[in-house]
């Protein structure tokens, strides 16, 4: 029996791709779970699972979702590089939205979907402690610091707990050298969003969001046992295969840990070689 069993969960983005491969899981899980799919109408699952749809700008749709609920797994918003105005209102003015709805309904704890790319212009040959200062490497990116630090706010200021859940490379299996470095496997994902839900926390956590992947750019240990999350899959598993084909990534992109997102609208720095070059 899963210690989140009984547990009554909000889960954003539920029509989402990470959303997909949590529903069921949560499920499994024996939770109790409320899904929002935005705009999209989603079948529950089982008997255990609620619908919902709705603009989650809208304090109405925000309420939908959270009612009865204790902890959010908020997983909805732009996912990728986009335009600035469209990332402020899905990452910004709807996680704003979202976390006074969580004060309204008097929720224990928010589980925040931040990103790498939040740290995406480090180089690739740090390894980022938890602290390590954020270096966003575009819009989307900004958009995930400004969400963590809306989390540690509403803690500071409101006494609701905060998991951000600095996200990797989310897919079923690794297949390109970067995602040796920063493959999340979906049990992994699995096992960190219920760990997330359940563990006790020090008011306010940021963990890496990644597996057990030797070349992982993230120093993960101290965040990830503090929440009690032990990767159980690893992107070294498929390294050799990797390993044999091209590097997809331009040359800039390849010294930064934020990968393709980072020259993307790009300026060189005084000192670096031009993109392509």
């Amino acid at each position: 029996m899963s210690e989140a069993t009984g547990m009554r969960v909000a889960l954003s983005g539920a029509g989402g791709q990470i959303g997909a491969v949590l529903r069921p899981r949560l499920l499994a899980a024996g939770i109790v779970l409320r899904s929002g799919g935005g705009p999209t109408t989603l079948t529950p699952l089982s008997e255990a699972e609620t619908v919902t749809t709705g603009d989650l700008r809208d304090a109405d749709a925000v309420d939908r979702l959270l009612e009865g609920t204790e902890v959010l797994v908020h997983m909805a918003g732009t996912s990728v590089e986009k335009p600035l105005p469209e990332v402020i209102e899905n990452n910004l003015v709807a996680l704003h939205a979202i976390y006074e709805g969580a004060r309204r309904h008097a929720l224990r704890r928010v589980v925040f979907a931040s990103s790498n790319h939040a740290f995406g212009m480090h180089p690739v040959e740090s390894r980022l402690d938890p602290d390590a200062p954020f270096r966003p490497d575009g819009a989307y990116g900004l958009s995930k610091a400004w969400g963590e630090l809306m989390g540690r706010m509403y803690w500071d200021r409101h006494g609701i707990e905060g998991v951000a859940l600095r996200i990797g490379s989310a897919l079923p299996r690794p297949t390109e050298f970067r995602h040796l470095s920063t493959w999340l496997g979906h049990d992994d994902l699995a096992q960190l969003v219920l760990r997330s839900i359940a563990a006790p926390v020090p008011g306010y956590v940021a963990v890496w969001g990644a597996s057990d992947n030797p070349r992982s750019y993230w120093n993960n240990a101290d965040a990830a046992a503090a929440i009690g999350y032990r990767p159980t899959q690893s992107a070294e598993d498929w390294a050799e295969e990797i390993l044999a084909q091209e590097n997809p990534l331009d040359p800039i992109a390849r010294t930064l840990q934020g990968g393709s997102f980072t020259t993307m609208d790009y300026t060189p720095q005084a000192g670096r070689p031009k993109r392509g070059t």
